[in-house]
Parts: C-alpha cells; sequence; structure tokens
C-alpha cells in the first residue's frame, strides 16, 4: 500500500527535523534572527543534523543564512525569509484542512441536506 503525498504538504518542510526548524523559526518576528547554536539548543539537534536540514531549507530560498564575527568568534545566524514564511503558512493551512471535515450536501456532520424533519 502506498500513500500518494497530501496536496499543499511541501516536502521540504514536512520532513520532521526541517518541520521543526520552520516552526521555530516562524516563531520570530519577521525581520527577526536566531542564533545556529540557540536554533541547536532549542531543538537538541547536532550540528551536522541542523546544518544538513538547515542547507535544504536554503536550497529551497526557505531560510537565509548569515555568517559573522563577534569579538573575532563566528557567528551564524538564521532567518526565515518571506518565501518561507509563506511556505510554512500554507504548509499549516493545508495540514488544517486535513482536520476539518468536509461540508457534503449541506450537512457538514450527516452528509445530507435537512428536510425539516427531526430526526
Amino acid at each position: 500500500m502506498t500513500t500518494e503525498p497530501v496536496p499543499g504538504l511541501d516536502p521540504v518542510i514536512h520532513a520532521q527535523a526541517r518541520l521543526r526548524v520552520t516552526a521555530t523559526l516562524a516563531a520570530l518576528a519577521p525581520d527577526d534572527q536566531i542564533t545556529f547554536r540557540r536554533l541547536r539548543e532549542l531543538l537538541d539537534m547536532t550540528a551536522g543534523n541542523l546544518s544538513t536540514h538547515l542547507r535544504k531549507l536554503e536550497d529551497a530560498g526557505y531560510v537565509q543564512i548569515a555568517k559573522a564575527f563577534s569579538r573575532r568568534t563566528p557567528v551564524t545566524r538564521i532567518a526565515l525569509t518571506a518565501p518561507g514564511r509563506a511556505a510554512f503558512e500554507r504548509y499549516t493551512t493545508s495540514l488544517q484542512s486535513l482536520f476539518t471535515p468536509p461540508h457534503i450536501h449541506g450537512d457538514p456532520v450527516r452528509g445530507s441536506a435537512r428536510s425539516g424533519a427531526t430526526p
């Protein structure tokens, strides 16, 4: 039995580790960023694992990674890009739609239009 991908669930975001990264970054203000070290601590991920998932998100244009120095110490800052934020919003909307019962023939619960008679 194979399962088909759910429309709207972006495969770049859908992987568990990348979903955790994206959700954490989405919680920041749109122009805010977080250091690699802090993100790694929050998510309890290894540096190598986090780097791998950030690279995939960066390749998709969903995160921006900036490297700089602070008092001669390298600091990597990560931010969710506008396209990344939009993709995450589409993803969460699609995910929520999976839990919303469809409205069929007027009555979302019974699946048929009411005739006026009480059941």
